[in-house]
């Protein structure tokens, strides 16, 4: 691994097998973090070396995926090769545009509404997350719907946003017995962090509400209605409110 401090950054680089290599600017969550990890994967996917495949981005690294056998046909053309092997290439590239975006200005964020009907079947741990955090129910659904949340990544399964910014107030930790099938459209609660089930899956966040929204979108290119840097903002609803929305679609 190694370390960098640029004017603005402090970060580590590191190979991620022989296809990809991680970029760490942190170690905890971090607003900060986050818009140093959304420049650098915007800038690499904007303007993309030759060999490069896709970018990932999580809570504190950014990974970049590439083939290596397409950089070393770029090192054998400008003549670098077996001077430098793929990754010192790649990690090259990464330094440099690190020090170049210091100056990009921030793309303004796209803000997704979603609806949530709360409680009931659809949330069976509403009760649970209020009684340990010594609210009522009310109160936690207010908490939640009036937070300022960003999509800090999407992964575990395809769509599902890792959601951070809820207030500790209604902060609870996952069960201690996960279920074995969540509904899709589940939005739920781990910790600090709050999100949505895409499809069904297994999962052990506190569930509190679902919405009819479809967040996995197969067809579409991304195939995910959020994205890293999106602002959500969610809104209760009804379960009359709720059933019109699946009768739309």
């Amino acid at each position: 691994m190694t370390t960098r401090t640029s004017k603005q950054h402090k970060f580590e680089i590191a190979p991620l097998g022989d296809s990809a290599i991680m970029i760490q600017f942190g170690q905890s969550i971090d607003m900060g973090i986050h818009h140093k990890i959304k420049q650098l994967s915007d800038y690499i996917e904007t303007h993309p070396f030759h060999g490069f495949i896709e970018c990932v981005p999580a809570y504190v690294n950014l990974t970049i995926y590439y083939h290596p056998y397409l950089v070393w046909k770029s090192l054998r053309k400008t003549s670098q090769l077996g001077v430098i092997s793929p990754f010192e290439h790649v990690k090259q590239i990464v330094e440099n545009t690190i020090n170049k975006i210091k100056d990009v200005d921030e793309q303004v964020a796209r803000t997704i509404e979603i609806p949530v009907c709360y409680g009931g079947d659809f949330g069976p741990d509403l009760h649970d997350v209020a009684t340990y955090n010594n609210l009522t129910v009310d109160e936690v659904i207010d908490v939640h719907s009036n937070g300022d949340y960003l999509v800090y990544m999407i992964g575990f399964c395809p769509g599902f946003p890792f959601i951070g910014g809820m207030s500790e107030r209604i902060a609870t930790p996952r069960r201690s017995s996960p279920r074995t099938v969540i509904p899709e459209g589940s939005v739920g609660i781990a910790g600090i962090q709050t999100g949505v089930y895409p499809i069904a899956t297994p999962g052990g966040w506190q569930l509190i509400g679902r919405t009819p929204l479809d967040l996995f979108l197969p067809k579409n290119d991304p195939p995910s209605l959020l994205q890293s840097g999106d602002k959500v903002r969610f809104k209760p609803i009804s379960l009359e409110e709720y059933m019109a929305y699946q009768e739309e679609k």
